[in-house]
């Protein structure tokens, strides 16, 4: 039995538009009609401007900042479309914002990632489609279908049409013991060895670097990492890689931008050659574009993700 709605229609949040309009682009789609603005008291005001019933509808809006703005709207979308008589409902999520609150790391503290998948379901949220969670297990703390995409295939093609496969000049370096899982199998997938950083976190969005596990004289090191916030870790991992290790340089890739505070003129200063990332997030608009920060779209995996949500297919089918 087919259980999506008649029609696949696209809708955006204020979070990300242009991701969205691209991924409407590769479907072939118009970006559906509706307006996303907040009354004079702040309160999020969605209007929809046109038809959705029995429609399979995907709503892209990253949780990012401002998150708890662009949550909201999230929200209040889901509920328009539902109580449109949507045909099925599916948050597209490129970035879900409070994932790393996804434990209680010390007494009293709230599991807020929860507490976010509880919300988006009690909306009406049929399935959610996201990219790179920051821990896998959210997935489980939905109650609902969650297909988790991944971002480290299209940054393991940029750099096997540079470098190729099993080039020993390369060297893939996770930033914490944390992400050694991610980094093994971005290694495997170039051909060639990795290290670890081994770090001290002494509070909230400082690290101190401690140690390189790995040989990486001589290398250029790719550093691989799920998020760049602050980018204090990424620059202090890059720093020691450079001048404890002997790396000869050193690129970096993470599939999401946060990029608060610091973080811009920290990558600036740093010994970083390139960064990139993907654009579930988009650039800073207040700030100036940074010569060493790239964007790969993720526009294309998107869209063959919601065509195969459509037309019942897998998904897990893109990564193999």
């Amino acid at each position: 039995m087919i259980s999506h709605g008649k029609e696949i229609k696209v809708f955006s949040g204020n979070s990300n538009p242009e991701l969205a309009k691209a991924i409407c682009s590769h479907l072939f789609k118009e970006l559906g009609e509706c307006s996303c603005s907040h009354f004079a008291d702040g309160e999020c005001s969605i209007s929809v401007h046109e038809p959705v019933r029995g429609a399979d509808v995907f709503i892209v809006q990253s949780t990012c900042k401002p998150v708890n703005d662009n949550l909201m709207e999230l929200l209040v979308m889901i509920d328009a479309m539902r109580r449109a008589s949507a045909g099925r409902i599916t948050a597209v999520i490129p970035y879900f914002g409070y994932a790393r609150q996804d434990r209680k790391a010390k007494s009293r503290d709230p599991i807020s990632a929860k507490l976010v998948a509880n919300l988006i379901t009690a909306a009406g949220a049929d399935r959610v489609l996201t990219m790179d969670l920051h821990a896998a297990q959210i997935q489980g703390f939905f109650d609902i279908p969650v297909d988790n995409l991944f971002g480290a295939p299209l940054f393991a093609k940029h750099y096997l049409d540079i470098y190729g496969k099993g080039n020993d000049d390369i060297m893939v370096v996770s930033p914490d013991v944390g992400s050694t899982a991610r980094a093994r199998n971005f290694s495997l997938k170039l051909g060639c060895n990795m290290a670890i950083v081994d770090k001290r976190r002494e509070r909230a969005n400082q690290s101190e670097v401690m140690n390189i596990i790995g040989n990486v004289e001589g290398k250029t090191c790719i550093l691989l990492d799920d998020m760049v916030d602050t980018a204090g870790s990424l620059c202090g991992a890059a720093k020691a890689i450079v001048e404890i290790g002997g790396a000869k340089e050193v690129y970096a890739c993470a599939s999401h931008g946060v990029l608060s505070g610091p973080a811009i003129d920290r990558i600036n200063d740093s010994t970083i050659k390139e960064l990139l990332l993907l654009d579930t997030i988009p650039y800073p608009a207040d700030r100036q574009p940074s010569d060493k920060i790239r964007y790969m779209s993720v526009a294309p995996v998107f869209a063959e993700a919601i065509q195969r949500v459509y037309e019942e297919m897998s998904i897990s089918n893109l990564f193999e």
